[in-house]
């Protein structure tokens, strides 16, 4: 089976004092280290793993945690190719399986967790 030129994918993305732009919708100055967003998406990723509905329980935690503006759509960043988000994160989204929610992964964002929904 070709290689997909499109993917489409929600993620939950953690800042930390070192991403790219530490400030978000969340929190005007962003002061926690690398580790301790880790923490907090492995946290995130054990909830939605844990619960019956993945995609939901994704989109849910996705509105109230996520640092990135996608929060407003419970993480969905629509559908995407190749060239259009950073190398890391791309990377990370092409790998997975329709439905496969992402091991915590890192970005010049931040950390991310990522469910590919399309």
């Amino acid at each position: 089976m070709a290689a997909p030129s499109e993917v489409r994918a929600s993620h939950l993305l953690v800042k930390h004092k070192n991403s790219r732009r530490p400030s978000s919708w969340k929190e005007p100055v962003v002061t926690r280290s690398e580790e301790e967003a880790l923490a907090m998406v492995k946290r995130f990723r054990e909830q939605i793993a844990a619960a019956p509905d993945l995609a939901a329980a994704f989109a849910a935690l996705a509105t109230t945690e996520s640092h990135c503006g996608s929060a407003r759509s419970g993480g969905d960043l629509g559908w995407f190719g190749r060239g259009q988000m950073q190398k890391a994160f791309e990377d990370a989204a092409f790998a997975l399986q329709v439905g496969e929610l992402s091991q915590p992964m890192f970005s010049d964002s931040g950390c991310h967790i990522i469910l590919r929904t399309g």
